[in-house]
């Protein structure tokens, strides 16, 4: 089975413009992604839609291709360079690795986690999740959390407290209840990719503001793969300083 790992990695964020061109020990965020996402996969490519991010990319020796501004998510923007990357290679790919390109720390267990996921046929859609040990995580919005079954597939995604416990203190949660945390790397397969970005938005993903929920809302499965790593995404100039108080810069 042939892997593709793929980097979104726009200019122009609202909350923090060029930020896959900031220093990050030394070497670009992009560049910093891209090491990692090299040693677990031989394919990696950025998918960007900015000539000073694909510049970069062709600088340090890696591969990119340019995507439409209009993408309202990574997702979208993977569906669209994989097209133009099997045209310009003239092969094709089984899966494609969805690596966020504001995670310079991403471990390479947790890609090879998800990697692990499509050795069954039947699994269409993977994803991380990692058990909350704090009660901030469990009540923070900005923290999806989700519900599995007994299949290790999703069965909802919420920024809520899911599941809700009845009768318990909330200082008591994180103690009566495992609850799990979303890590927002994705796998898909590639057929199913190019299906779920035809979908419309559905009115959970508008609810939640979460486009997985649409994927599950129209008969998708999620498969869950486990990770103890945390999730540490640079969105804002202010996530530099607290990744700086942690000692990783």
């Amino acid at each position: 089975m042939d892997f593709i790992a793929i980097i979104p990695a726009r200019y122009a964020s609202t909350r923090f413009p060029g930020k896959p061109l900031v220093n990050i020990n030394g070497k670009t965020m992009v560049h910093n992604v891209y090491t990692q996402a090299r040693k677990v996969f031989e394919d990696v490519y950025v998918a960007t839609d900015d000539e000073r991010i694909l510049n970069e990319v062709e600088r340090f020796g890696g591969k990119a291709v340019m995507t439409k501004k209009k993408h309202k998510s990574g997702t979208d923007r993977c569906a669209e360079a994989i097209e133009k990357i099997e045209m310009l290679e003239n092969r094709t790919w089984d899966v494609v690795v969805n690596i966020q390109g504001d995670e310079p720390f991403i471990k390479t267990e947790q890609l090879l986690e998800i990697k692990k996921c499509f050795k069954l046929k039947k699994n269409q859609i993977a994803t991380l999740i990692k058990p909350i040990n704090n009660k901030d995580d469990i009540f923070n919005p900005n923290k999806p959390k989700v519900v599995i079954n007994n299949h290790h597939e999703a069965i909802y995604f919420s920024r809520s407290p899911i599941p809700y416990l009845r009768g318990v203190s909330e200082n008591k949660w994180v103690s009566k209840h495992l609850f799990y945390k979303h890590i927002g790397l994705y796998a898909y397969r590639k057929e199913i990719l190019h299906e779920i970005t035809k979908l419309k938005p559905s009115t959970l993903e508008l609810a939640e503001s979460l486009e997985q929920l649409r994927w599950i809302e129209n008969g998708y499965t999620i498969k869950i793969a486990f990770t103890e790593h945390e999730s540490i995404s640079i969105d804002t100039p202010k996530d530099l300083d607290r990744i700086r108080q942690v000692g990783l810069l």
